[in-house]
């Protein structure tokens, strides 16, 4: 009781942060990313085979199997194969990472730097409304590859090389496992910068760094070794391969890269709102001075500035790709607002942040206004929490300068559970992943008992291929020959025409020009049986 009144914010902050990321977590049905990954885990758990991954019976291999351990840790563990499960190691995984933050900001800028940096990852418009309750890789990945340019810094300032270099390797390792190659570019550029900025180069050379080069190597080595055993395929990494090259230069072409060029530093700010206002404290000059006076400061900035060009470079690349470099520039800037107490910057910010809360307090009233809300449950009292809530926010923002950081945090927390009350229900009526799921559902429900095939090269959709094979509780192989009349095939009806002899049922697609798939018998002719 005594810390809630010595640190009121902070307490109110740590009170709403749970229901904030798991009210109506799985109401929404998959996107197809989330899809993929429960799908692997699923037909994993069906196969027997938890080492080298497939969708449709088909070796996959675009991304490594940790995350896709994790979730099947996770299904096995509440029996349930929904939604909300595949989405709990996302939420753990988010504060997990603000803890990391929290931990390792505050051995070096204090608590309260510490506490708001933590809370700025969580609270910034990319995770709070979009990553935060997504089945994706992407927090879990990020949340080890910053935790490991951490523990380069914590045990280089120690001057404890076997633990810097086996440390971060081992999280390389572990990085490498969730999404491949990327993890081996954030390791090897980090180490390279500085420990060349600090003329300590020959470290590099030093067993200890042989140590840990041959523990990444020993980790990821017996994985692909085991999968070798499996899969005799040579080219088990290709996939891996390919998604590294997919979004470069390479195959986007020039002209797609020099509009991304211009386009990625403004793109970026929009996504982490509103945290990323901090980062107009970089065009002040006397910073970077204070950059050169501090070691933990000098690090996150040299981190970010030698990782972020691949990005910066590299086309059709989503904020979630870069959720491990953002932090370090909000724990810039959060120190660099605290040491600005009375500047024009702070004033500016200040104005911006309290636009927002007033614009986020008067659209707590706006489910009242909109008809479609009137069958929600609890309606006028979920407005009055909002509306109390912000109004009183509001109201502290302007009267108590000291703490606008904290309670941005909190109004903004308060925002995303009006967003899981009001919004998440409203995409679920009107979404058409709605309709993905249930016509998937009711497909998989009613051939449960007979065999249901993906025929030839349908380009099936992973919600669908995941509605399906948890409704008919099996793996729907793709197959390519040895056709018969009494089994169904799920056809892509543009690809293959009139491929049907008895048409059984359809499949709503998302993305596709042809909004249905069919299920049916085939038309058998000699050519087809083989």
């Amino acid at each position: 009781m005594q810390l809630l009144f010595r640190y009121p914010y902070q307490s109110l902050a740590l009170v709403l942060v749970i229901p904030a990321l798991i009210i109506n977590l799985g109401l929404i049905s998959f996107i197809d990313d989330e899809a993929i990954r429960a799908l692997v885990a699923f037909e994993m758990k069906h196969s027997g085979n938890y080492i080298n991954p497939t969708l449709h019976a088909t070796y996959y291999y675009s991304k490594p199997p940790l995350f896709n351990w994790i979730l099947l840790v996770f299904f096995n563990l509440f029996n349930r194969w929904d939604e909300f499960v595949a989405r709990l190691p996302t939420v753990v995984s988010t504060l997990g990472f603000a803890a990391t933050i929290y931990y390792f900001v505050r051995l070096h800028l204090g608590r309260k730097t510490a506490f708001v940096s933590a809370f700025a990852f969580i609270t910034c418009g990319r995770v709070l409304f979009w990553d935060s309750f997504l089945a994706l890789i992407d927090i879990t990945y990020s949340w080890v590859t910053f935790t490991s340019f951490m523990v380069i810094y914590h045990y280089w300032k120690k001057r404890n090389w076997n633990a810097l270099f086996l440390l971060s390797y081992f999280l390389t390792a572990v990085g490498f496992l969730l999404k491949g190659f990327p993890s081996l570019l954030f390791q090897f550029s980090t180490l390279g910068a500085w420990f060349l900025y600090q003329k300590e180069w020959k470290k590099l050379f030093s067993i200890a760094h042989i140590k840990g080069v041959l523990l990444l190597a020993l980790l990821i080595g017996s994985y692909y070794y085991t999968s070798s055993l499996f899969n005799h395929d040579t080219l088990i990494t290709k996939g891996l391969l390919e998604q590294a090259a997919s979004r470069t230069v390479l195959e986007r072409g020039v002209k797609e890269t020099l509009i991304h060029l211009f386009s990625f530093p403004l793109e970026m700010s929009y996504h982490f709102l509103p945290w990323s206002l901090l980062f107009i404290y970089f065009f002040k000059k006397s910073n970077f001075t204070a950059l050169k006076d501090d070691s933990f400061l000098l690090f996150l900035f040299v981190t970010f500035v030698v990782n972020i060009p691949v990005y910066w470079t590299s086309p059709r690349v989503y904020p979630r790709y870069v959720l491990m470099l953002f932090p370090l520039l909000f724990i810039l800037g959060v120190h660099f607002y605290k040491l600005d107490q009375r500047g024009k910057l702070r004033k500016v910010i200040d104005a911006f942040w309290g636009a927002l809360i007033i614009l986020f307090a008067i659209g707590s009233f706006l489910p009242l206004l909109l008809e479609r809300n009137y069958e929600l449950s609890y309606l006028g009292l979920k407005v009055g929490f909002l509306a109390t809530m912000m109004m009183g926010l509001s109201f502290l923002y302007y009267s108590s300068k000291s703490h606008r950081m904290l309670i941005l945090i909190c109004s903004l927390l308060v925002t995303r559970i009006g967003f899981d009350w009001f919004v998440l229900p409203d995409r679920y009526a009107n979404d058409d992943g709605t309709k993905v799921k249930n016509t998937s559902i009711a497909v998989g429900n009613q051939f449960q008992s007979e065999p249901l095939f993906v025929y030839k090269k349908t380009l099936m959709q992973p919600a669908n291929s995941y509605y399906l094979s948890i409704a008919k509780g099996a793996i729907i192989p793709r197959k390519s020959k040895n056709f018969r009349a009494t089994e169904n095939y799920i056809v892509e009806p543009s690809k293959y025409p009139q491929i049907l002899d008895k048409y059984r049922d359809s499949i709503y697609m998302r993305h596709d020009a042809d909004r249905y798939f069919y299920i049916g018998n085939l038309n058998i002719t000699p050519r087809l049986q083989n």
